[in-house]
């Protein structure tokens, strides 16, 4: 319905903690925004594993009634929005391996780019494979190779090309892992006796956790009876944070490499005003990951800050109508503008990013109809114009319209009556000392693809 990049994955462990399944849902609900295909909950309980999953939202999910069967004071969850792989209920994670040794459990956020290559060695080696993600081609990995579980998820982390946020689970036991070029994020605090992982500290925040260690890019974090260790298992590179976490998946009151993701959006709404030249009446944020960007601009400008917009939160993916008509009305039940705040206005509308333009076109409509004068949008992101293969979906070339109309052309196209992005030296720098991935802005790529190269080159 909605032509908007499509969220990560988030991961989330507990280690050590009583009611570890229901830290755990606590985590994976705030982490929500990530992904609302799926969620689950894997539980270690004196060497084995228990298990609950399914698609849908957590809340929907999980029952106080289940999450009491779930025992055991380690465990590991995700939320899921399928990249790699399909929406086939065997590509729900967690995912778990049951030897006859020992059980392991794997939630895993990102994209491996090297996924084809490994997954054809396995199946050569006899690998039988259960469903159509890259997650499952870790899990096969982490199995194969020799040595403590710790070695042999070290082992497998050196061979994973891509983004990846990891945590696995043993037998009194999580292992987190970040990619090397730190593409994805992840943090751990202390709670009690034990810690919790996750993707966002939002959801550490939650628990009253407001101390957060990040682990670095080609990290390994090992939390094992009780102590916590920390090894590098590839050698440190320039960081390459997808600048997506901070433009748009993210929630604004997370932490991503010590800059909140609030103060991140209000900077880029600075820069974009900084330079420019249009006059106005008053600046409207297109919820809900615009409107930080929207007081950024609003202050820097001068210009009154208010809220033309109203989102119906009750409105999900799922509310998905086959007709073009019907997906017109739908922007309408999603949001709708305040008539006697735009009325009569100049209007600057804020908003994160345009990947399709059908959506831009629609609130631009919007905003007239309900009577503004002249609508300029300013996008606090740069154009659009790759493909990314490092887990956010934004499908496929021809249906960026960043990467086959000029600046000019897309504001005809929304109908706007004018319309500036931000450029990639202007993300950089509201990024400070964090290196950022731009690919999808530039073509940039910060790994070798593999066999994604042809799809970039076809």
């Amino acid at each position: 319905m909605f032509d908007e990049i499509h969220e990560e994955c988030g991961v989330f462990g507990a280690y050590r903690l009583p009611q570890a399944s229901l830290i755990t849902y606590y985590g994976l609900h705030t982490l929500q925004h990530r992904g609302q295909e799926a969620s689950g909950i894997a539980v270690m309980d004196q060497g084995k594993i228990s298990i609950q999953k399914g698609k849908g939202l957590t809340i929907d999910l999980f029952t106080k009634e289940s999450l009491k069967k779930l025992k055991g004071e380690t465990a590991i969850g995700h939320v899921r929005y399928s990249t790699a792989g399909g929406q086939e209920n065997a590509n729900i994670q967690p995912i778990v391996a049951r030897g006859l040794k020992e059980q392991v459990a794997v939630v895993h956020n990102g994209q491996i780019v090297n996924e084809k290559e490994l997954r054809v060695e396995l199946e050569k080696e006899g690998c039988i494979f259960q469903g159509t993600s890259d997650s499952e081609i870790i899990l096969h990995n982490i199995q194969k190779e020799k040595g403590s579980l710790y070695e042999r998820v070290k082992k497998t982390a050196a061979k994973l090309v891509g983004a990846f946020s990891l945590i696995v689970m043993g037998e009194d036991e999580l292992i987190a892992v970040r990619d090397q070029k730190g593409l994805r994020p992840l943090s751990f605090s202390k709670m009690e006796d034990g810690y919790v992982i996750a993707s966002e500290t939002c959801a550490l925040d939650i628990l009253g956790l407001y101390e957060h260690t990040e682990i670095l890019p080609g990290e390994i974090v090992r939390f094992y009876k009780g102590i916590v260790s920390r090894e590098r298992y590839a050698l440190p590179s320039f960081q390459y944070m997808c600048a997506m976490e901070y433009i748009y998946f993210a929630r604004p009151d997370s932490d991503i490499e010590s800059i909140n993701v609030h103060a991140f959006r209000k900077e880029t709404g600075r820069l974009l005003a900084k330079n420019d030249w249009i006059e106005a009446d008053l600046v409207v944020g297109v919820p809900d990951s615009s409107l930080s960007a929207a007081i950024g601009y609003a202050e820097c400008a001068g210009i009154e800050l208010e809220q033309g917009l109203v989102k119906n939160r009750f409105v999900t993916r799922t509310f998905i109508q086959p007709t073009q008509a019907l997906r017109d009305r739908g922007v309408r039940m999603k949001l709708s503008p305040i008539k006697d705040v735009i009325e009569g206005k100049r209007v600057v509308m804020i908003d994160d990013s345009i990947v399709r333009g059908t959506t831009s076109r629609r609130i631009v409509r919007l905003l007239k109809e309900a009577g503004a004068k002249e609508v300029h949008v300013r996008i606090a992101s740069p154009i659009i114009t790759s493909l990314c293969f490092y887990g956010v979906d934004t499908s496929t070339k021809e249906e960026l319209i960043g990467a086959r109309m000029s600046e000019e052309q897309i504001k005809d196209y929304i109908e706007a009556d004018s319309l500036k992005f931000m450029s990639v030296e202007e993300l950089k720098e509201a990024a400070g000392h964090v290196g950022l991935c731009t690919a999808c802005f530039d073509g940039a790529y910060c790994t070798p693809l593999f066999s994604y190269q042809e799809k970039l080159e076809n």
